[in-house]
């Protein structure tokens, strides 16, 4: 009996994440019949024996549309794929493919990600330690990038980028000390048997110095605060305000007496001088009348 043609999968593919699972999905045939159920087989190696899916993924007719395999390692030889059907009413075609592991598996960030800055010399240094992955404990078998924004500009163009070979270090120029950054990595494979494509991008870092007043309102009181005394001194030109604000302060009063009153044998002529002027006014005024 022939196998039903369009009764094999359709877009299988595979993922390793998190170092040791992988997960494998697909799509049933276009013309399989509807009581279709499939079953998937891999070998890691020629060496090793083909084990069956023991934790399948089912859709809401419960036919096997996926698989999660779990403590699964990378080796240099391609693995292979096998997924095979049954159906009471024909045979369904098997699909089959070998597949490089290190090629599927999907980068974790990298870890242990900090930034210190120097106060004096402006300059950031920052450190990480490679993705962990199952096959390999090598740094220069990983490239990483770096991406650093200020973090009241997130969805903005990346301040500094840079990717780098290998390492597990960088250093960050500082331009504006009294800003708060942010920082976010990740890698991808550039020798071994490594994914050269990237993965996934690290958690958000924030280092730096955040200003308590942003540079809008800066500008803001530069511009408000001359522009008020403008305003003010204008006004009270208009009423008069500076004479209630800032009354006038009254002159000294002359002194009753000089230094050289305060003489006793000259005060005592001076009164008696004053006195005898006085009787003479006296005497002119009686003879007047």
């Amino acid at each position: 009996m022939q196998s039903m043609n369009g009764s094999a999968i359709e877009n299988f593919s595979c993922v390793i994440y998190n170092i040791f699972l992988m997960n494998c999905t697909w799509q049933a045939g276009r013309d399989a019949p509807a009581d279709t159920q499939y079953f998937l087989y891999w070998q890691k190696s020629r060496d090793e024996e083909e084990m069956e899916c023991k934790l399948y993924i089912k859709d809401e007719n419960f036919r096997n549309m996926g698989c999660i395999f779990e403590n699964v390692s990378i080796g240099i030889e391609k693995a292979y794929f096998l997924v095979n059907g049954s159906s009471k009413d024909s045979l369904i075609q098997f699909y089959d493919e070998y597949v490089d592991l290190y090629k599927i598996e999907k980068l974790m960030p990298p870890s242990n990600i900090t930034v210190k800055c120097d106060e004096i010399k402006n300059d950031c240094i920052i450190h990480w330690q490679r993705p962990q992955i199952s096959h390999s404990n090598q740094d220069m078998c990983f490239k990483y990038e770096i991406n650093v924004n200020y973090k009241d500009n997130l969805k903005g163009k990346p301040i500094y980028t840079s990717i780098q070979e290998g390492g597990n270090s960088n250093v960050f120029l500082r331009s504006n000390t009294r800003k708060k950054y942010v920082l976010k990595m990740r890698a991808a494979g550039s020798a071994c048997f490594v994914n050269p494509a990237w993965g996934e991008w690290s958690a958000p870092v924030e280092f730096g110095n955040e200003e308590i007043i942003s540079s809008s309102v800066w500008i803001l009181l530069e511009v408000a605060i001359p522009l008020m005394a403008i305003i003010t001194i204008y006004l009270c030109k208009r009423t008069g305000c500076w004479k209630t604000v800032f009354p006038q302060i009254p002159g000294p009063k002359p002194a009753l007496f000089t230094w050289a009153d305060t003489n006793s044998e000259l005060m005592e002529s001076k009164i008696q001088s004053i006195a005898s002027e006085n009787e003479e006014i006296v005497l002119v005024a009686d003879m007047v009348r």
